[in-house]
């Protein structure tokens, strides 16, 4: 297969080419997985055949080498066939940048990240996200007992949490007045549960249930993190900068979709005066939504991650957020009645779109946040 360059390291897979294909198959079945709440489990299988659970995993390592750049569009085009797969696999994604970034720059953890690596590129292992509930300040017990920890924590929002194997997750421990320790929590031990859950508007197939954990013993050995409760900590700076383009390509991806059918729709409609504004303002939010997110992996790949590039990538998921779902308002607007049959898809792609709103940082702490570094004061506890 053609080498690509991508930046200064090699990606031996085309997936640009693979995303496409991909996107077309789950195009397919994505009306039925919204019309009945079931997950996307057949485009996970997909998934792994197609390479795109290990791309983000370093070529040196066995995975597919891709980049942050080439992550965002990967997803970006698998959002054009189905939201929800695109999203789902998105919170996979971003937990395989994240130690896939520090095994680059960071040479001194490689003794945690690259066993990891490995084994996703090995055995396409999928790993979990526990949520933005579970952002900085955390939530669920970690009683201290001999040799190690004992969870309780019941996690909202796991997208994929139906295919996962591992849930990258935290829980609070009395240490200390508060500390959070972070874990990897193995889907197939018996103290962990999925329930049934996620019953929503929109993205209805990611399988964003809640995950129950009871009793889970966590040796000493396996907690990566331990930071205080409440605080903006380095690894946040670095998760914060890496995971927000990820995810927000999906909601860019919806966006152009939406776009696309609706001047498919319109196009068939006499020429008009108020069907060239509201195609020139659906073209206008999307181009800014482009604009947005491209500030946002361009600040990524900086490699400098910091409170300031925290704002910076932030303040980019703010506006793609608000145009991204203008883009989707104005589509709908611009195809007109046709738009608001379930067939023409529109309809799913405006419930799909919403959910854009709900990551951290939402719109009134990223303007604090934003705010707090442009007056020179502390950030420690926005989030």
């Amino acid at each position: 297969m053609t080498e690509i360059e991508t930046l200064d390291r090699p990606v031996t897979r085309d997936f640009t080419a693979i995303a496409e294909e991909f996107a077309a198959g789950c195009a397919k079945e994505a009306m039925a997985r919204d019309d009945d709440d079931s997950f996307v489990a057949e485009n996970y299988l997909r998934a792994k055949q197609a390479g795109l659970i290990d791309a983000g995993v370093p070529a040196e390592l066995g995975g597919g080498g891709a980049d942050i750049r080439a992550l965002c569009d990967m997803l970006r085009r698998v959002a054009h066939g189905c939201s929800s797969t695109a999203l789902a696999l998105s919170m996979h994604t971003h937990q395989v940048a994240f130690p896939a970034w520090r095994w680059h720059h960071q040479q001194a953890t490689r003794d945690k990240t690259e066993p990891l690596l490995k084994r996703i590129a090995a055995e396409k292992l999928v790993l979990l996200s526990s949520g933005g509930g579970d952002w900085i300040g955390g939530s669920g017990k970690a009683e201290p007992v001999e040799g190690g920890y004992r969870i309780t924590a019941r996690k909202m929002f796991v997208s994929g949490a139906p295919a996962g194997d591992l849930l990258m997750t935290s829980a609070i421990s009395p240490e200390e007045g508060g500390t959070i320790l972070h874990f990897p929590c193995p889907m197939a031990a018996k103290e962990v549960s999925v329930l049934d859950t996620w019953h929503t508007l929109g993205m209805r197939g990611t399988g964003s249930h809640d995950v129950m954990i009871e009793g889970l013993f966590v040796p000493a050995e396996k907690v990566a993190v331990k930071r205080p409760q409440g605080r903006w900590h380095p690894i946040f700076f670095m998760l914060g900068t890496i995971a927000f383009p990820i995810i927000y390509a999906v909601y860019l991806g919806v966006a152009e979709r939406a776009r696309d059918l609706a001047v498919e729709i319109a196009t068939r409609r006499p020429a008009s005066r108020l069907l060239r504004d509201r195609a020139g303002r659906m073209e206008t939010a999307l181009c800014t939504a482009r604009l947005a997110h491209a500030h946002m992996v361009a600040t990524c790949e900086l490699n400098a991650p910091a409170a300031e590039t925290v704002g910076q990538v932030m303040t980019g998921r703010r506006l793609v957020e608000e145009n991204a779902i203008l883009t989707v308002e104005l589509a709908m607007e611009l195809a007109g009645g046709a738009g608001f049959y379930r067939k023409a898809e529109l309809e799913r792609l405006f419930r799909d779109i919403q959910a854009a709103r709900y990551h951290p940082l939402q719109k009134e702490i990223q303007a604090e946040y934003v705010g707090a570094l442009a007056l020179g004061q502390s950030i420690d506890e926005i989030y």
